[in-house]
């Protein structure tokens, strides 16, 4: 859970002798084994009362370096840092709001604040937490942005005509995940109906149930490097009114690419081409592995199943060239693996019950090539695929 700081902290890390206690803390180990050391460093560097939360800080700071660009002197709660909107991916949200004002009524410590505050025409942050709203003060002045703070409730406005931003909460005390929008605080329901007809945007995990969600609204799942981030709701003018469902696959270098389900999906499947394709994790959350497949011209390997296959691959993706395959059974698969001299082996699977770390102890390859094995269900069949993973 981390430390839970107060008011007092948030005063003292904002000063001078904070801001430098902090710093010369950052230096240290930071890690589990020096927990005992860094604690006592803390304490003769700022005393008892402050120990925690300077250590806190520059522990928090060092972890959010591979989450939050430029956010080197910045203040956090851990839940704050766990739940707070990696830099790009907020930056892609907040495309969407250029030139507009923009209220967000969940604004916590700052992060996706300080993206729209880059773009929109005025922004707004609120929250019921005083800490928080003291750490985005902080933040959005070390990142040099501006917005209006104000302590609030998100379920009772203070603005109008303002786009509405909101991130629910997505966890539990105990850390637990939640999936269904009832249970975000606050619930997704009561946004919707205090924020009815106006232009909103709610912040959701990947794993939301769409079903729940009406069908004039367009939901967007993220990644970023390869892992899905979130799902995003856009409601009102916001919603492109020609998706339900969108994809948006970003890159940490800035390179995006999005697919809806305005898009065809004419998609058969097939026996294995030369090459398997396993989608991007938002083209698969998002239900639009068929309309990949057909803008790429790829087919399935079977309709229930995400693995598709075609004769080239997309550009830029990490694809599979089909060496070997046959019907899967752990004898089969052994004698290949011997056939074509593997001895290191990823194995990815999908709609099989296949742990592929105890696969891989008892299969034991010894050879002295790498490869790949994708093993599926085709119709009621496991079929195994001995692949080479290729950039393309």
């Amino acid at each position: 859970m981390g430390y839970s700081f107060d008011v007092e902290d948030v005063l003292f890390l904002r000063s001078t002798a904070g801001r430098e206690a902090v710093a010369e803390l950052s230096g240290l180990p930071l890690t589990g084994k020096s927990r005992l050391t860094d604690v006592a460093a803390a304490r003769r560097q700022v005393g008892d009362r402050f120990a925690a939360a300077a250590l806190e800080t520059a522990v928090l700071r060092r972890k959010a370096e591979s989450k939050l660009d430029d956010s080197g002197d910045w203040l956090f709660t851990d839940s704050a840092l766990q739940q707070a909107t990696a830099s790009v991916v907020a930056r892609h949200r907040a495309q969407r709001l250029a030139g507009r004002d923009v209220h967000d009524v969940t604004c916590s410590i700052g992060a996706d604040l300080i993206a729209v505050a880059a773009v929109a025409h005025r922004s707004v942050g609120s929250d019921l937490d005083r800490v928080r709203l003291l750490m985005a003060q902080h933040n959005l002045a070390a990142a040099g942005r501006e917005a209006l703070l104000v302590e609030a409730d998100a379920l009772r406005p203070v603005t109008r005509d303002t786009v509405v931003v909101a991130d629910p909460a997505r966890r539990d005390e105990g850390g637990r995940r939640r999936w269904n929008p009832a249970d975000l605080v606050p619930p997704l329901d009561e946004l919707m109906a205090v924020h009815a007809g106006r232009d909103l945007v709610v912040k959701c995990a990947p794993g939301l149930d769409f079903a729940a969600i009406p069908d004039d609204v367009e939901a967007e799942v993220v990644s970023l490097g390869g892992q899905v981030r979130e799902a995003a709701l856009w409601f009102g003018s916001l919603a492109d009114p020609t998706a339900r469902r969108r994809a948006s696959v970003l890159r940490p270098d800035g390179g995006a690419w999005s697919i809806t389900d305005a898009e065809p999906d004419d998609c058969p499947a097939e026996d294995v081409r030369e090459w398997i394709v396993d989608p991007d994790g938002a083209v698969v959350r998002a239900g639009l592995v068929r309309h990949y497949a057909a803008r790429h011209g790829l087919v399935q390997l079977d309709p229930r199943i995400a693995y598709l296959t075609g004769d080239a691959p997309p550009l830029g993706v990490r694809a599979f060239r089909v060496l070997d395959h046959g019907r899967y059974n752990e004898k089969a698969l052994r004698a290949l693996l011997r056939t074509h001299d593997v001895g290191r082996l990823e194995i990815l699977v999908r709609g099989v019950d296949v742990d592929p770390d105890a696969l891989r102890r008892r299969l034991k390859p010894k050879g002295t090539q790498e490869a790949s094995v994708v093993i599926t269900r085709v119709g009621d069949q496991g079929m195994a695929y001995l692949c080479r993973a290729e950039r393309t």
